[in-house]
């Protein structure tokens, strides 16, 4: 199944990365933060695959730099299950090279208070909202809600008029 691209996010991703040591890529479930992230990155650590969250979880606390491993930009995809990989990635995005991870997450984790830094100034932010059916591709554009505000006089029926005998 061949994926519909949000250009616009693809396009504020590459620019992110090339200023910033990471990306957190913040937004509704099924808004393509993951997408997105895919066609970028060059390896994918994914937190909640089935039969590894546990192990991934205890692998943030234990030694993290083995879950950040990886070509880069590698994307860590739910991270959020391991809010204490904050503290590494923000570690090595200070000394480390520029657009080394980017991050998923449907969520902000509930437990941040063993964060020890913002990340301000490291981590790059983007914020998704889902695409419209327009930027998907799955609507031709024929309708659109602008033109029913401007000119509600337009608006008429195209369908068939059924007939009572």
């Amino acid at each position: 199944m061949q994926r519909n691209s949000n250009k616009k996010a693809d396009r504020l991703l590459e620019r992110k990365l090339a200023g910033k040591g990471a990306v957190l890529i913040e937004g509704a479930k099924w808004c393509g933060k993951t997408t997105t992230a895919e066609q970028i990155a060059k390896s994918v650590k994914y937190m909640t695959e089935t039969g590894m969250v546990d192990q991934n979880i205890k692998m943030a606390s234990l030694n993290p730099k083995l879950l950040l491993k990886g070509e880069s930009p590698r994307l860590i995809d739910e991270w959020q299950i391991a809010p204490q990989l904050w503290n590494s990635i923000r570690f090595e995005s200070d000394h480390g090279p520029l657009g080394q991870f980017i991050l998923t997450g449907s969520a902000v984790p509930a437990d941040m208070s063993k964060v020890v830094h913002s990340g301000t100034g490291r981590i790059g932010w983007l914020r998704m909202r889902p695409m419209s059916l327009w930027e998907s591709q799955e609507s031709t554009g024929e309708v659109s809600l602008a033109e029913l505000f401007e000119s509600p006089e337009q608006i008429g029926a195209g369908c068939c008029q059924r007939h009572v005998h």
